[in-house]
């Protein structure tokens, strides 16, 4: 029976000695991605058992889908070689400046690389990503620059019914600095798209490192940046309030109906304004969003048109909403409103979008609105979809142009 005993824990000992080969193989021995001195990379996956393992990335030629708001683009995917290890590789091009994102499938299972720990969340879907430096990336990496706050700042609704809502908050390097006690700082409110929250723009978008980065070469003022949740029956990003681990979904209650516009003066530029150093005037105050943020800041400035002189419309949603009985006002009278609003005109009006964005036939026609007005805006118009690529380019773009 001891024979039996000791042969059982060697066998025990040999399998866990063959399971750590496995895991050394995927955690150490394999990098993944592998970025090339000439901007290629190469990708491995280790699958001995799998039939296919393709590469799925915003880099490969796009694919495009039927969706219920129209033909949008999707990443392209790429078949990976495997050697007789049962080790898949594939390596790309030399690539652009960007911050990349990819993952795999397996057998037609979809699958993130357990050897690059770098992720990130986009409404229920995880991605992995890395970053190739260049021109237009050089603001998303963090450098060795003084760096601001980022803060999850609770507070009270009460025009959404709430006794605490969540968003997120950056202070520029310095403000917290005793010696700049009696300093007050201009404020960008920052909206989400549809399926976001209070983290998208601070995780997806890069906007710290942007901040950091511009304001340490001199190109931004430094600014209070204010991230608030876009989504009216949410108090915060799923799974970080009380009853809510439920999956994040695309489409959310009270998103596009007018509540979040109306709630917005009073209970987050009140709030901000009461509990941070602010500068509490129009010139000193700007608001943005991409997609359905867009949409938020066009109506928000609209129906507040002595709050905001800088206003940015990130591939906006700028016709696409669904006022509820209550709240419908916010989007009536839209003409009379751009007539007040453009009275005394915000100082920048910045809409940008890119060509095969599926809002892009919506914003050609808001753009002759403007135009048939005589309202001035500028415009930015550039490659690509409705993807995150696009909407760092425009917020790197759009600060610079603030509080001058």
């Amino acid at each position: 029976m001891k024979r039996v005993f000791i042969l059982m824990g060697l066998a025990v000992q040999l399998m866990a000695a063959s399971a750590q080969e496995t895991v050394g193989l995927n955690a150490g021995d394999i990098v993944s991605p592998e970025i090339n001195a000439d901007q290629t990379v190469t990708f491995r996956f280790f699958a001995p058992q799998a039939k296919e393992v393709k590469l799925e990335a915003d880099f490969l030629p796009k694919q495009k889908i039927k969706t219920p708001m129209g033909e949008m683009e999707v990443a392209g995917t790429q078949l990976l070689s495997k050697d007789g290890n049962g080790l898949w590789t594939y390596t790309s091009p030399a690539l652009a400046p960007e911050l990349h994102t990819y993952c795999f499938s397996v057998d037609g299972l979809r699958a993130t690389d357990p050897n690059n720990v770098y992720m990130q969340r986009d409404i229920f879907t995880y991605t992995n990503y890395f970053l190739i430096d260049g021109d237009v990336s050089e603001n998303y990496f963090v450098r060795d620059v003084p760096h601001g706050n980022v803060a999850k700042v609770w507070y009270p609704s009460p025009r959404l019914g709430m006794a605490q809502r969540r968003m997120t908050v950056y202070t520029p390097a310095g403000y917290d600095d005793p010696k700049n006690s009696a300093k007050r700082y201009p404020v960008l409110y920052l909206l989400h798209g549809a399926g976001g929250d209070e983290n998208a723009w601070s995780e997806l978008g890069r906007a710290t490192q942007i901040l950091d980065n511009l304001i340490a070469q001199g190109k931004a003022e430094p600014m209070i940046v204010v991230m608030p949740n876009g989504n009216g029956t949410q108090q915060a990003v799923p799974g970080e309030y009380a009853n809510s681990m439920y999956k994040p979904l695309f489409i959310n209650p009270r998103t596009m109906d007018g509540a979040i516009e109306a709630a917005f003066a009073s209970d987050v530029v009140g709030y901000i304004d009461s509990h941070y150093r602010t500068l509490a005037d129009k010139p000193h105050r700007a608001i943005a969003g991409l997609s359905m943020g867009g949409f938020h800041s066009l109506y928000i400035s609209l129906n507040n048109p002595d709050m905001f002189d800088y206003v940015g419309l990130f591939s906006a949603a700028v016709n696409r909403g669904n006022p509820s009985n209550e709240q419908g006002y916010i989007y009536d009278k839209k003409d009379e409103k751009l007539a007040r609003q453009f009275a005394n005109a915000p100082r920048l009006y910045y809409i940008a979008i890119g060509r095969t964005d599926f809002l892009y036939k919506d914003n050609v026609e808001f753009r002759q609105k403007l135009d048939q007005k005589g309202y001035r805006y500028e415009y930015c118009e550039t490659d690509g979809g409705h993807i995150w690529s696009n909407w760092r380019k425009y917020l790197n773009w759009f600060v610079p142009q603030l509080f001058k």
